[in-house]
């Protein structure tokens, strides 16, 4: 059995992002995986960050995050909502991240549960990061939609290659916290393929997410990022 921690970003229920999400919940808890998920319109997540993320107050003249951070967590501090995603992220083996590409990212309400849930000495701090990290030994991957086909995407293309727009994620979310980053799922020009496309994305979606739990840990395989 394999835990997956689905986070999903998209404000329109009936939106591929879910369709795509549901499926891969459904088709993983049938295989008998543990699921949890957060799905930050749904429940209004607070995306900005500031004194309200903590009980604590370290210095209440100045306010300087990564302080009132480590100081919440020597002493408990946070809001019982980060505090209720930090332990899924320590509970889960795979983290999901799923929301259509806004503005060559995630939607800011994605960004704004890095910025509270990310903390300082509670996930990461100099002695722990990338091969050191919180999260070493749990894989991590994003599934993205886009408005524009493959070639969009490219050096010959309008816009940079998705790599070149995922590595601040990539790389400096997901990997400089010690996780395994695989190969995103890319779903493309959803708003203009048809029923049985649509189709094809859910099943080979829920397939890649299989696959992962029965991969050894290790960028060894075919779905790992170097």
């Amino acid at each position: 059995m394999t835990r997956y921690f689905f986070v999903i970003a998209h404000p329109e229920p009936q939106s591929f992002n879910y369709a795509l999400c549901n499926g891969a919940v459904e088709h993983l808890r049938a295989g008998g995986h543990d699921i949890r998920q957060t799905d930050l319109y749904g429940e209004q997540w607070q995306p900005v960050s500031d004194r309200r993320n903590f009980t604590t107050v370290h210095n209440a003249a100045y306010f300087k995050q990564q302080l009132e951070e480590a100081h919440a967590t020597e002493h408990g501090g946070f809001s019982a909502d980060i505090a209720a995603e930090m332990e899924k992220l320590f509970w889960c083996d795979v983290l999901v991240l799923q929301f259509p590409l806004w503005w060559f990212s995630m939607p800011a309400i994605m960004k704004g549960w890095v910025d509270r849930v990310f903390a300082f000495k509670a996930i990461y701090s100099r002695e722990k990061w990338y091969g050191t990290g919180s999260f070493k030994g749990k894989k991590a991957v994003l599934s993205i939609t886009t408005g524009g086909p493959e070639d969009h995407y490219s050096r010959e293309g309008f816009h940079p290659p998705l790599e070149t727009l995922l590595l601040p994620i990539h790389h400096g979310i997901l990997k400089f916290n010690g996780f395994e980053v695989c190969q995103p799922f890319i779903a493309r020009e959803v708003a203009h393929i048809s029923q049985f496309q649509r189709e094809t994305y859910i099943a080979a979606f829920q397939q890649k997410l299989e696959a992962l739990s029965k991969e050894p840990q290790g960028c060894g395989n075919n779905h790992c990022l170097q």
